[in-house]
């Protein structure tokens, strides 16, 4: 059977992260061979770059400094990983990839939605199959996110306005493209795992 190329976005906190795992189980559960990975990260260079996006003040970067960290990261994730595990014929589940950029970086923190496009034509030139985004009320996506232990928390830590913009800005991406599937993410675990189990399901 062909690979598949299905990318999960979201705010933080919307559960992509947990959702994944479960698809990831229930697809080898069926047989079929899946490389789940994220972004930042997702190879040995990106997951370097990772820890410096993630952590530390959220001054640390401006908006075209991160724009230009992950892409450097996606490319490296996309050179080791992605394209690799494709051409097995390999179904890749990413926690996150190129829309996170065109929101977090082009849209939410200034105006450089051309520019993101722009390198990312340059460089990366690849879109998933599929793309779910788990859409949720962004105070709840917060709350959820901020109760989580850990050191990478720099862009929660923007704020209750910075989320309520990039959720904004997923759904207007998923407006225009019709590789989307809207997720309900607001329920438990398996209700949600219903739901993104219907949008993948047509597709296999």
């Amino acid at each position: 059977m062909p690979g598949l190329f299905i990318s999960l976005e979201g705010i933080d906190g919307s559960g992509k992260s947990t959702q994944g795992r479960r698809l990831a189980e229930t697809l080898r559960a069926k047989g079929r061979t899946v490389t789940l990975t994220r972004e930042p990260g997702g190879s040995a260079g990106a997951e370097e770059i990772r820890r410096l996006v993630l952590e530390g003040a959220t001054d640390r970067w401006s908006a075209e400094t991160e724009l230009l960290l992950f892409t450097a990261a996606r490319r490296d994730h996309l050179e080791k990983t992605i394209r690799p595990a494709l051409d097995r014929d390999e179904i890749v589940i990413t926690d996150r990839f190129a829309d996170s950029t065109r929101v977090f970086q082009g849209l939410t923190r200034g105006d450089l939605a051309a520019t993101v496009d722009r390198l990312h034509a340059l460089m990366i030139g690849v879109e998933p199959d599929l793309t779910l985004l788990f859409d949720l009320d962004p105070a709840t996506g917060l709350s959820r996110a901020q109760a989580r232990a850990g050191k990478e928390l720099r862009f929660e830590d923007m704020g209750l306005a910075f989320q309520e913009k990039a959720r904004a800005g997923f759904l207007s991406l998923a407006a225009q493209h019709p590789r989307f599937r809207i997720i309900d993410a607001d329920g438990d675990e398996d209700t949600v795992a219903t739901r993104v189990w219907q949008a993948i399901e047509p597709r296999l």
